[in-house]
Order: C-alpha cells, then structure tokens, then sequence
C-alpha cells in the first residue's frame, strides 16, 4: 500500500538546568499496575524487533543559546525507529532518540535522567521523522506539502529553518503574537522560535521526538488512515518502546515528560490523562505495540485543543460576545452557549467553596488566571513603561501592585474572535477537526449531535466513543486510567483560537483530583506562545529529583 509523507523543519532556543538524579517516588503516575499492560516494564532484556539498539547511532553537536549564556552540547542520535511491530505507515511510526554525552566539555551520565517526549503536532495532522538526522528534526504536514510551522504572519516558509523573529500580529493594544492555526510551533514574546528539544538536551535530559499519523494521510485506495484514535495510539505505542527497553535506553524510562502545542498540547494532555486505559488496547495490539505501560510522569500543555464535543459551547461562552470577520448567526452562538451551560454544571468542577457554573465561571478565570497573568506582565515593565500601558489600558485598576478589571473589559481588551460558530464541529464539515473524525474513505464528519441535526444528520454510532479516546477530560472523569500527577499547562490570555475555559477547567479538574498543576495565561499573547520555556525545563528537574 502506497503511504504519502510530508516534513516539517524544526524550532531553535535553548535554556540549561542542573542535572539531577531521578529516581522513583510517590509522584510517579506510573508506579502503579492497573492495567495488564503495565506490568510487563521490562524485567528482562528486550529482544526481538522492538529491542532498541544501543550500538547504533551518529554523533552531533549543538550549540544552545540559553539565559546563561551559550551551552556546547555533544550527543549521540538514534534513529529512525519504527516503535511498533506492525506500523500501518512507518514514515510516521517511528521515533529519533537524542542522548547527551557532554555539556560544555563536561561527560554526563544520562542513566537517572528524565526523557522529554516532545511530540510535533500542530491541527491534528501527520508528524514524521523519517529524514530526521539531529535533534529537531521531526517534521509536521503542513496545507500544501513540506513547510516550517507557519510564523504569526501566516505564512508558511519552506526549506531550512527560518531566522529572526516572526512577525506579530495585533489583536489587542499591545500586539498580540499568534503561531498560525494548524501550526506546532512555540513562540517567545516578540515571536521567535523556542524549542524545548534544544532546552531539555543542554540540562541534560535524553529527548525522544516521536512520529505519528494524522488526519490529512490518504492511502491508494482513498482511505484516511490517520483519523481519530489513530494519532493518539501512535502517541502511545511510543511510550510503550521507551517503557518497554528501560534496561538499554540509557535514561529513566519511567520518567517521561510529554510536551506539545495546540493538537499537540492536546495530545500531550491526552498522555498524562489517560495512561493505561483499556480503551486503546486493541489499537495497539493491532499495530504490535511493546508489551508495557504507557502511562508518563508528566504532561506539558500548551493552549491544548481538548474536550472537542463540548468545545463550540465553551467558544461562545468565551468569545461568542466578540466581533469577526463575517457575520456570526446568533441563534448558533446562543443555542451552543446554552449547551455548555448544561454541559458545565454536568463536570461538577468545584471552586472557592462554590460549583462552577457559566454565572460564576468569569470570576474563577480573572482571579485564579487573569489578573494574575496582567499583575505579573505589569510587575515586570519598567515604572515608564507600565504608566504608559496603563494609560493606554484604563480599564485595569493598578492598585498595591495588583492589577483587576472585570471580565467585559477583558473581553473589550481582546477584541475580535478567532473563528466562526461552530468553532470546531462546522457544519458544513470544513473545520481541521470534522476531518480527524473521517472514517474510511468519508474525508469529514460530524462529531456533536448538535451540529449533525443543523446538517440534517444524525451523529453516527461510533462517534461518542471516538471522541471519548481523543479527550483528556473523559478520562480525568472516568477513572478507567493512570493519570499523572504532574501538570504544566499554559495559554496566551488573547489566543481566540482555543476557549481559556477549556483550560481552565483541565486545570481545576486537576487540581481537584490532588495533582501538582502549575498553570499560567501569558497576558497579551496568541496562539502558540510559550513565555517561560526555561521555567518549565527547571520544573521537570524539581519534579523528577
């Protein structure tokens, strides 16, 4: 069977943290046995096609810039591997394994050290890493073939990795910088590229960069063969090599800390909620998945695209008051709205004393996540600086160094929505995600019955059960997995491409069942932003000691 393969280039930043010991503790999300899976963790020396070979790599060099200053990075690369026994496309079931042997001139021993699982996914589309040849190099479909992630300009550059910074876009008085819809990419605050691969190797930590199948991938025959569940199972089978060749990887293979952005950050939220569940067992053995755990010690969310059969009422709830650029039908925006507002009260998320609902939900994001997020952004100007802001921004009260406002002149602030109604479940069936829930050779289809009824259809049997497999929050209700303790979830206050209560309610869902969350809103900042990419890999160093 004839598979299609697209590339994506990769991201540069880097950052350095001290190197610790890891060693299992009561964190770890994946100590338990719950699952028949998770009891086969490598007791004996793998052997066979999954056994990962510890002779064969390249050696490389990097150089990381960080805070601090430059890091010279020497390390061994491993790959392409394909993780599964019988891979459906192994230009996207494989995996490149990047393993620090110095920093700056200094031998490292990489035997405790935590692996950064860092996938590529942006839109639900296809990764690979098939011509990877150095760390950073997995590649992500792009509309229109081979591209880097598309800067905040919209643009998608092709060929080698772009320079300088990305263009921001506007949305708010301050400028607003956005990664494009569809894209993987991590921007800093004035737009450059940040890559936690280049981060974590210059701590010190091993990186594993996994390919998986996406939406858009067609075979001969006219099937889509990446829809749903189908890149979340890649996700999975990969973890399960790692945990599977715990004795000859050399890194603590129950240490793994899952990152993404946007699908990808959804995916990423997907790992840490919903380790072991028997749910995907038969996907996975299906594709000779290792026999192991696929629970990870740590999930690392940005701006995740989650909970996608409630996601067009969370949007309006959110934006739905916002300007765009063509006219909202109001009737959708309210009968959608009206929809979460049940849906809400059905989560049973809890908050200062109080059950959350759409009445009080405002108040929850301003004074858990936004103001917060405007208090920190305004501590960090210059006394010129924030006066100027401030001047521009009346609407924020600048008090005993805190800043409040209400949620209607937050909403002011923003501006302008990002997407139509639906946001996600369009009816017409053209949104990224009516594909990811295609089936066989049918390209598109709808995944609310809300929606399906608009079109006048009726949601088709399997549906529920697929979205329940590509939503983190079902599993956190559902208690049928090995949920990990530890949380790192973040969005930009302005990103209009994702509703904050979305995140806000991954978060608290969280922190309601005891976990360590530690959750941030970038204040005036879009899609994709990642403002505190150092902040994160000294956490996976605190969290894994």
């Amino acid at each position: 069977m004839k598979r299609r393969s697209f590339l994506l280039g990769t991201l540069s930043a880097g950052s350095i943290a001290a190197l610790t010991a890891c060693s299992p503790n009561s964190a770890d999300s994946s100590s338990s046995s719950s699952a028949s899976t998770a009891s086969s963790s490598a007791a004996a020396t793998p052997t066979g096609a999954l056994a990962f070979d510890a002779e064969t790599y390249t050696e490389q060099t990097l150089t990381v810039t960080t805070n601090d200053g430059d890091v010279e990075v020497a390390y061994r690369f491993y790959g392409p591997i394909t993780y599964v026994e019988k891979p459906v496309d192994e230009e996207y079931q494989s995996l490149v394994i990047s393993v620090p042997t110095s920093i700056n001139g200094e031998a490292v021993d990489t035997s405790n050290a935590p692996i950064l699982l860092a996938n590529s996914v942006g839109g639900y589309m296809p990764s690979s890493v098939a011509s990877a040849t150095s760390i950073g190099g997995a590649g992500m479909f792009m509309d229109g073939g081979m591209g880097m992630p598309s800067d905040a300009s919209g643009e998608a550059p092709t060929g080698e990795m772009p320079s300088g910074e990305a263009t921001p876009t506007s949305s708010t008085g301050s400028g607003t910088v956005n990664a494009a819809q569809g894209s993987n990419a991590m921007l800093g605050s004035s737009g450059e590229m940040v890559s936690l691969q280049n981060l974590a190797i210059a701590a010190g930590f091993v990186v594993v960069e996994p390919g998986c199948r996406g939406r858009t991938l067609v075979d001969d025959s006219g099937v889509y063969y990446g829809v749903a569940p189908a890149a979340i199972v890649d996700l999975k089978a990969a973890v399960r090599y790692l945990r599977y060749n715990d004795s000859l990887i050399p890194a603590d293979t129950s240490k793994i800390v899952t990152s993404g952005t946007s699908a990808g950050g959804a995916l990423s939220a997907l790992l840490g909620a919903s380790g072991n569940s028997p749910m995907y067992d038969s996907y996975l053995k299906e594709l000779g998945a290792a026999d192991a755990s696929d629970a990870i010690f740590a999930s690392g969310d940005w701006c995740p695209i989650i909970d996608l059969e409630n996601a067009d009422g969370a949007y309006e709830w959110c934006w739905g008051t916002l300007s765009y650029s063509e006219d909202i039908d109001s009737e959708i925006s309210s009968d959608l709205k009206g929809l979460y507002t049940s849906y809400l009260k059905s989560q049973g998320l809890e908050y200062d004393g109080s059950t959350l609902d759409t009445d009080n939900y405002s108040d929850y994001l301003l004074k858990e996540h936004l103001q917060p997020s405007a208090t920190r952004y305004l501590a960090d100007l210059s006394d010129s600086d924030r006066e100027i802001y401030l001047s521009e921004n009346s609407f924020i009260t600048w008090e005993n160094d805190s800043a409040t406002f209400s949620w209607e002149d937050f909403l002011t602030h923003v501006g302008q929505r990002g997407k139509a109604a639906p946001a996600f479940d369009a009816i017409d069936l053209s949104n990224p995600e009516n594909n990811l829930f295609g089936l066989d050779t049918t390209e598109a289809r709808h995944f609310t019955t809300y929606s399906a009824n608009k079109a006048g259809e009726s949601l088709a049997s399997d549906i529920t059960e697929k979205t329940q497999l590509m939503n983190p929050m079902y599993h956190l209700a559902n208690g049928d997995s090995e949920i990990t303790k530890n949380w790192w979830i973040r969005v930009g206050a302005s990103d209009v491409d994702t509703a904050l209560n979305m995140v806000g309610s991954l978060s608290l869902k969280n922190q309601m069942l005891g976990n360590n969350v530690n959750t941030k809103m970038y204040w005036d900042a879009g899609h994709g932003t990642n403002q505190d990419p150092e902040d994160f890999i000294a956490w996976i160093s605190e969290i894994t000691a």
